[in-house]
């Protein structure tokens, strides 16, 4: 009878090891699922030749004085950020269809949109550059109807796993993320500072590029899209395109 007690208890702790074990790699797994099924998006405006032409030759002047840097290249698209938001993946058929009926009603290609100087986000000791777009009364409007558009697949937060992520370029930095959470209402609206990121150089040097004369120039947009986003709010992989009027 003690020998049957023994081993009774030993199967049942046995048992619930087991199933305390079992039960911490589904909640893992349930986890590394959630944090999946978000992805971090950039609805967009890609620039014509004329902004691509500017952009490129300005990315070439950064790398030169900080090699470091970026590229800009199929994984680093020059574009105009509309929205940046955090959206449940399973809705992302969702999400295009949405911003498909907001696109497609304008006539975009036919915009005149004005470059009308550089500017940079400090992010330590570096910035990140960009040419800046002069917002116009189109701009904001479509802006604020791609906000109401995808209002209702959006989510507060998510973490890094819901960017793109490279072997060359594995981290999402904090800013990044919370960037992405706040892009409404931060950057909508009034706040709204369109532009085309050119790249990253030290803040010293970018202080005085922004001193040098910027000599304004005109583009059109020649496409849009949805992206998935990378580190430092980079357009990296490509989800969907749209044909513009």
């Amino acid at each position: 009878m003690n020998n049957l007690r023994h081993l009774l208890i030993k199967a049942a702790t046995l048992y619930v090891l087991a199933f305390s074990a079992g039960n911490a790699l589904a909640q893992e797994q349930s986890g590394s699922v959630e944090q999946n099924a978000i992805t971090a998006i950039d609805i967009l405006l890609e620039p014509d030749a004329t902004m691509l032409q500017h952009a490129e030759a300005a990315n070439s002047r950064l790398l030169k004085v900080f090699p470091k840097g970026f590229a800009l290249d199929a994984t680093h698209r020059p574009h105009i950020t509309l929205l940046q938001r955090y959206v449940r993946t399973a809705d992302l058929d969702k999400v295009y269809a949405a911003a498909d009926k907001v696109l497609t009603k304008q006539k975009l290609a036919s915009w005149k949109l004005q470059a009308s100087k550089y500017y940079y986000i400090p992010t330590g000791e570096l910035g990140l550059a960009g040419i800046v777009v002069k917002p116009t009364n189109n701009l904001l409007k479509l802006q604020k109807q791609l906000v109401a558009a995808v209002a209702p697949f959006t989510v507060k937060t998510a973490t890094a796993a819901a960017f793109v992520t490279t072997p060359e370029d594995p981290e999402i930095n904090q800013p990044t993320i919370d960037y992405i959470a706040s892009y409404v209402p931060k950057q909508v609206g009034k706040t709204f500072n369109p532009h085309v990121t050119i790249g990253l150089a030290t803040a010293d040097y970018l202080q005085g590029m922004l001193a040098e004369p910027f000599d304004a120039f005109t583009f059109s947009p020649a496409g849009a899209a949805v992206y998935q986003l990378g580190n430092n709010g980079a357009a990296r992989k490509q989800l969907k395109t749209f044909e513009l009027k």
